[in-house]
């Protein structure tokens, strides 16, 4: 395929600094003074702090798959309103520097790329040919990641009744595909749906839906007692 047809196509022309497969480092001068050392900085304290983060990081190394942050982690800048990608092809998260801004919005793109990569990690993912599997870890990312919080969409000025959490997910995991793949609303529309109970009631590995910080602290103190548990049977 034509690289940049499979650019376009697989959604790297958002992230200009990927583009032939590779990525760039930045200068000290750019490491001190630019947004790049603003996003480390976010960066550094969401994977110390963030209880999302913390269990996701944690699940990760016991399937055997360690997150090195400056291995796995790199902050860019990025083309349009995307936040962060996550890049299959070298197992990379993509942080978007000039996009990302606060430290809460750090908090839920980590969150949101680690469990693409937990995905990555635990299944043989076909981000590339399967759009099912794409977009069942995108309704996975939208419904775990804290990107459908009652706070989260109040502050976006989008309020519903019933079904709204259902209705927040399955909308983001539809605009994340059409982001990044080129097909058209219906037939994205019909893959989501296809997936959407299966994936939306996958939890793994929260064992929950994390609707609140408050939720993932108790999800991560139950992981990380599990096999406490387990040896007192």
């Amino acid at each position: 395929m034509d690289q940049t047809k499979q650019e376009e196509e697989y959604g790297y022309d958002l992230f200009p600094d990927r583009k032939g497969g590779k990525y760039k480092k930045g200068s000290i001068a750019e490491s001190l003074f630019t947004f790049n050392n603003k996003c480390q900085v976010m960066l550094q304290f969401a994977v110390e702090t963030s209880p999302y983060a913390k269990l996701l990081l944690n699940a990760m190394k016991s399937s055997g798959c360690k997150v090195f942050k400056d291995r796995h982690f790199s902050c860019e800048d990025c083309d349009g309103a995307v936040s962060g990608g996550f890049d299959a092809t070298s197992s990379q998260i993509v942080l978007c520097q000039n996009n990302i801004h606060q430290q809460s919005h750090m908090n839920r793109v980590v969150t949101h790329e680690l469990i693409h990569a937990f995905d990555h990690c635990r299944a043989h993912v076909d981000w590339f040919n399967n759009f099912r599997h794409l977009a069942c870890s995108e309704v996975r990312a939208a419904n775990l990641s804290g990107d459908c919080s009652f706070s989260n969409e109040v502050a976006r000025f989008n309020f519903g009744l019933k079904e709204h959490h259902k209705e927040c997910v399955r909308g983001r995991a539809l605009r994340s595909i059409l982001a990044v793949r080129k097909v058209s609303r219906e037939e994205a529309e019909k893959i989501v749906d296809e997936v959407f109970d299966t994936c939306f009631n996958d939890h793994a590995p929260f064992g929950r839906i994390p609707h609140s910080k408050k939720d993932a602290k108790f999800a991560n103190r139950d992981y990380e007692n599990r096999d406490r548990y387990y040896a007192n049977l």
